[in-house]
């Protein structure tokens, strides 16, 4: 992951991102990553998964 907290507060995933990073162009080169769980991630403590993409036009 990158960029990304994840907790679980109660039945909450509380999702926390530094909307300041940037982690370089996406791979059709039309807008920046800001966050990412680089695919299918499994919350902690559950057997949920979350997949997560945060970019920014350039």
């Amino acid at each position: 992951m990158k960029n990304v907290e994840m907790t679980v507060e109660g039945n909450l995933l509380v999702i926390k991102i530094d909307l300041t990073k940037e982690y370089g162009a996406s791979s059709s080169g039309k807008s920046v990553i800001v966050a990412t769980t680089e695919g299918n991630y499994t919350i902690p403590g559950r057997e949920e998964k979350i997949g997560l993409n945060v970019y920014r036009k350039k």
